[in-house]
């Protein structure tokens, strides 16, 4: 065992230099909250690493600082040997990535993108969350988790919403963002393309509506989620097929866009 741990440990390739080129297209990565090139998604943290290794996804090179080198061997084992696996110095590992506590490990991993027409045409049952301008990283991190939790059959992400690989929503989704079918979407297209598919277009509201309790949600249906301050606007607004609201006390303007879209999406799966 102490021998394997060894090897695992030799696989280490040190890099001191800042602008050696996988380094700087981590940092990158991370700073432009984008994909490479290639399709990788910058990933950071010990939790976050192994709902990778979890959910099937492939490597093409892992990081870790020095100080994270003794913790290394417990997570090395677990990434295929095919990947690349670099030993950088702790400064230069904490100026690739966004954190201001780095746990000592980041990685490159290529994730499973869709077309709207495979989201679309997926037979996974269960709702399609439709995200029109979600802009708080941590509120579309919750929404994705809820919607594998729920079991949504894909999330469309639409113009003027945050980036799914932004290093917060990569964190607050807790791996669900490997996972969920996810396309991003012109939603005037996407709105043309459900309707051809005879699937109802719902929209939270925070003061109008029908009440959540009242509100059918069985069959083929789309939730529309909308901007944190503003909502849906009045265009999309104006396209929808039944608005809903969660009742809540008055004195509350209203609801977090993650906590409102997890509370349809518990009450869709209910009722389907």
């Amino acid at each position: 065992m102490e021998s394997t741990k060894q090897a695992n440990i030799g696989r280490l390739r040190r890099v001191e230099g800042r602008h050696n080129a996988i380094v700087k297209e981590l940092r990158q990565a991370f700073s432009r909250s984008e994909l490479t090139p290639a399709g990788e998604c910058a990933i950071e943290g010990f939790r976050i690493i192994e709902e990778a290794v979890r959910s099937g996804l492939k490597f093409r090179a892992v990081f870790f600082s020095e100080s994270a080198e003794p913790r290394a061997a417990r997570l090395l084992p677990q990434i295929g040997a095919h990947a690349e696996t670099i030993l950088l110095p702790d400064k230069l590992f904490a100026s690739a990535v966004p954190s201001d506590s780095p746990q000592g490990v980041a990685a490159l991993a290529l994730v499973k993108r869709f077309t709207l027409e495979q989201v679309l045409d997926h037979p996974t049952p269960g709702p399609l969350l439709v995200i029109a301008g979600v802009q708080d990283p941590g509120n579309l991190g919750t929404i994705l988790r809820s919607a594998e939790a729920f079991g949504a059959k894909g999330v469309l992400l639409g113009e003027g919403t945050v980036s799914a690989y932004n290093s917060k929503v990569v964190r607050a989704s807790a791996g669900s963002l490997f996972r969920v079918m996810l396309a991003k979407v012109a939603l005037a297209q996407a709105i043309d393309q459900m309707r051809a598919r005879g699937i109802r277009l719902v929209a939270t509201a925070s003061h109008k509506g029908v009440p959540l309790p009242e509100a059918k949600l069985s069959g083929q249906v789309a939730i529309f989620v909308g901007n944190e301050g503003a909502g849906l606007d009045k265009k999309l607004l104006g396209q929808m097929d039944e608005l809903i609201t969660i009742p809540h006390f008055e004195r509350v303007e209203s609801l977090n866009a993650g906590v409102a879209a997890s509370i349809v999406l518990y009450e869709v799966s209910r009722q389907q």
